[in-house]
């Protein structure tokens, strides 16, 4: 028989209204131009929908226009600094302190500018903004006369772009940075003026230092009633759930711990039920599992050199006792790159590379929650368990026998 018409387009809406939600988490600046303009017509046309299921189960705003959609999205911890913000090519280096200062002055000053804005205008402000005695104070000194500034502000730039920030007009940044031209952009206010995802302005923040002002950025309202409270830790709970890889239950407080133990089955069945994640709930913690594998901006395991490395040391660091220092984590590269060099290009088997490759693989393990940095080195987290390695017995009619190691 056929399907009722009402329940094919029931179903249909439902998938849109999936493909949206998820749009959103993998990206939460979308624009309606470009190469997310398909997932930004979905997510125009269920906005009423989702920002009220974002609203209410994380505690984001959703801001849809004509020209963009906005997820303010706001960490469900404040002490994970494994997802930092990547230049925009393919190595997709994280970026560093004097770009992330960098990247603020930038801002500051496209928003006190014009629809349009020169690359070497733009250093002209940054640079001024950057005498600011306070930020003197705090070591950060800008001239951009040396080519290594000049290459930060240009990946800054970049990072505009691919955000939809700025729109390139006229040259390319390679010139400004050889010191040859300069480059032309249109300044996109409204995504601009969308980036910050804060619930009170940074200017009205006081604070001693750093963690300090983080948190009073990104603080709730008074938690003064029973409501207020379990909201909240519905939002948290919610964030990480959505965000981490793995929820461990030994990182929760006490009342978060008992209200997840109380609301567990529900938090998971709202988030299946809009992104198509699904719960894997072990006796250590959580993890929402993507059947699609695109929700994630790290991935294990990887091809190549990298990606090999980062599985051997992880199938490593799961059968050791203990923390494993990075001293030894070194040899073991140089013991592994005479079993697969042969696989591994030809920098990664280079005398003194391990240092590199190590903190490469650490990197995305502990961005994985696989492992984590201690005083001692590295110590591997439980979900690191399905990467380790054991004998395979192979039973036949009447015969068991040891075969080779393979992965779990």
């Amino acid at each position: 028989m056929s399907t009722p018409l009402a329940e094919v387009l029931d179903g249909q809406r439902a998938a849109d209204l999936r493909k949206a939600a998820r749009a959103l988490l993998a990206h939460p600046l979308l624009l309606a131009r470009g190469p997310q303009a398909d997932a930004f017509r979905l997510v125009r046309q269920h906005a009423s929908e989702l920002r009220e299921w974002f609203d209410r189960n994380a505690g984001w705003a959703l801001v849809v226009d004509a020209d963009s959609a906005r997820l303010r999205k706001a960490p469900g911890t404040l002490s994970d600094p494994t997802h930092p913000a990547r230049e925009a090519s393919r190595a997709g280096a994280p970026f560093t302190r004097r770009r992330y200062v960098l990247l603020c002055l930038a801002l500051a000053a496209l928003e006190r500018g014009e629809k349009q804005i020169a690359l070497g205008r733009l250093a002209e402000q940054v640079v001024l903004d950057a005498a600011d005695p306070q930020l003197a104070a705090a070591g950060v000194l800008f001239t951009l006369d040396r080519r290594d500034e000049r290459l930060d502000l240009a990946a800054v730039v970049r990072l505009l772009i691919a955000i939809g920030v700025l729109r390139r007009v006229a040259g390319d940044e390679d010139a400004y940075v050889s010191g040859a031209g300069d480059a032309l952009y249109d300044v996109e206010r409204r995504v601009l003026a969308g980036l910050l995802a804060t619930r009170q302005g940074p200017s009205l923040i006081h604070g001693e230092g750093f963690e300090e002002r983080l948190a009073a950025l990104t603080a709730e309202t008074a938690l003064d009633s029973d409501e207020l409270r379990f909201r909240a830790l519905r939002h948290t709970l919610t964030r990480r759930l959505l965000d981490d890889p793995v929820l461990y239950y030994d990182t929760l407080t006490d009342a978060e711990l008992a209200y997840l133990t109380r609301q567990r089955g529900f938090l998971t069945a709202r988030i299946t039920e809009l992104t198509g994640l699904v719960p894997e709930a072990r006796a250590e913690g959580i993890a929402m599992v993507d059947p699609d594998d695109d929700l994630t901006d790290v991935r294990m395991p990887e091809q190549g050199t990298h990606g090999h490395i980062t599985l051997l040391l992880a199938e490593h660091l799961a059968a050791h006792p203990g923390p494993a220092t990075t001293a030894e984590l070194k040899r073991k590269v140089r013991e592994l790159a005479d079993q697969h060099g042969g696989f591994w290009s030809k920098t990664a088997r280079e005398p003194g590379a391990e240092g590199e490759l190590v903190e490469q693989a650490v990197a995305k393990l502990t961005a994985l929650s696989l492992a984590v940095r201690t005083p001692d080195g590295v110590a591997p987290r439980p979900a690191l368990a399905r990467y380790a390695v054991g004998e395979t017995v192979v039973r036949e009619t009447g015969k068991t026998h040891q075969a080779r190691n393979t992965q779990r």
